[in-house]
């Protein structure tokens, strides 16, 4: 193998990203040097906050540059070694980017044990976004039994986990997911106490059916009307963790027409980003990987086949098209 091929982001989109914002590369393998390794790229993660990094505008991380490798988390072997922490045959989780092969110093790479665990896992729920679930759930929710917490995007990646670790911990549950298969899932597969089908049409009168105590605790992955409509719901002193807006992705306004009731309810509301939590990923992942070990915590995955078609894997994410965890299988 003398070359490997990678996406550059080509141009920044101008509202919905479209294919011709990649490029696809061939590129020359690379030499290593002292301290560094080769690490072959298995799986790709593909998630929404990737979206707002293609995009110039002000944001908690610097902008994906053009014509540079695009972000996104990895996990694959190591294939060379001049590092003396890894050495050839390691698996290792990190943000390599959309690449078959890449070069590391090492830096936010981790070796893995995939003995109990599947490989692809280690990007889903026990990775970023079960480690977005547990942390939103736990550190900002705070739910107690008993307590009615609502998920959108109940079906996707954090979602599903926010849903079962909250069901562990003795709440109801009740999803917001778009259509009948999702809402199915969320339910008979996933444990849910309910599912709302946003796209039945009626989800301010379904919403309210499924919570008719009101809710204690959202975590809140859509923003824009879905958010709205559970803000409607909320109890007196309710938590709300602001994970993600897909939403407004793509330049839509979306306003909030209940945002009184974040004063009204004296609610909590904090918005945050995972990766400025490094001290608390070891705790959450050993008891997500514990979860997922015993069959306790369970996932599913859309897998694109080949870097070539991450692109539109990508599209289909941020459309909703993709059923649990999206990835692209690169060897």
């Amino acid at each position: 193998m003398t070359t490997y091929q990678r996406i550059v982001l080509a141009s920044r989109p101008k509202a919905e990203v479209q294919p011709d914002n990649f490029r696809l590369e061939t590129v020359e393998m690379p030499a290593i040097q002292d301290g560094e390794l080769l690490v072959r790229n298995h799986y790709l993660s593909l998630d929404p906050y990737m979206r707002g990094r293609m995009s110039e505008s002000k944001s908690y991380a610097a902008s994906q540059a053009i014509d540079e490798t695009m972000i996104g988390g990895t996990i694959g072997e190591v294939i060379a070694s001049k590092h003396a922490k890894f050495a050839v045959g390691d698996t290792v989780v990190g943000t390599l980017g959309w690449t078959e092969v890449a070069v590391s110093d090492g830096t936010m790479l981790r070796k893995v044990d995939t003995t109990h665990i599947p490989e692809s896992a280690y990007l889903g729920s026990v990775g970023m976004p079960g480690m977005t679930a547990w942390y939103g759930l736990n550190h900002i929710m705070a739910p107690k039994a008993g307590e009615t917490v609502v998920v959108s995007a109940a079906s996707g990646a954090v979602g599903s986990v926010v849903g079962q670790l909250a069901k562990l911990k003795g709440c109801r549950v009740v999803g917001i997911a778009g259509g009948p298969e999702k809402c199915a899932y969320v339910v008979d597969e996933l444990g849910f106490d309910a599912c709302v089908d946003y796209k039945a049409g009626k989800l301010e009168a379904d919403l309210a059916a499924a919570t008719p105590d009101g809710i204690d605790a959202i975590f809140e992955n859509v923003g824009g009307k879905v958010f709205d409509t559970a803000l409607a719901r909320t109890n007196a002193f309710g938590r709300i963790a602001l994970c993600g807006w897909i939403a407004g992705y793509d330049g839509q306004p979306t306003p909030i027409d209940n945002f009184r009731l974040i004063l009204i309810n004296r609610l909590t509301v904090r918005g945050f980003i995972v990766s400025e939590q490094p001290e608390l990923w070891p705790e959450g992942l050993a008891e997500l990987g514990k979860l997922v070990a015993e069959g306790k915590l369970k996932f599913r995955e859309s897998i694109a086949e080949g870097l070539s078609n991450a692109p539109e894997a990508f599209i289909g994410l941020l459309k909703g098209r993709n059923f649990g965890k999206q990835l692209v299988k690169l060897s």
